[in-house]
């Protein structure tokens, strides 16, 4: 389970690189851009959650032993 959260965490990491670079600064919220930036906020919502799911995993794994 250790690894497939570091797997994902890492594609979640390379998502909101490459949307990031997508975004237009000039006009963020029109066109493709609109879409990049929901995408970059998907990628660094889903990072947050998998970094408090290791966080659980750690706690829990202290409690046990």
């Amino acid at each position: 389970m250790k690894k497939t959260i570091q797997i994902f965490m890492i594609l979640s990491i390379c998502m909101m690189a490459f949307n990031i670079y997508q975004i237009d600064w000039q006009t963020p919220l029109e066109g493709k851009s609109t879409v990049a930036v929901i995408g970059a906020l998907a990628s660094g919502s889903a990072l947050l959650l998998l970094l408090i799911l290791q966080l659980a995993k750690k706690i829990n794994q202290k409690s046990e032993g």
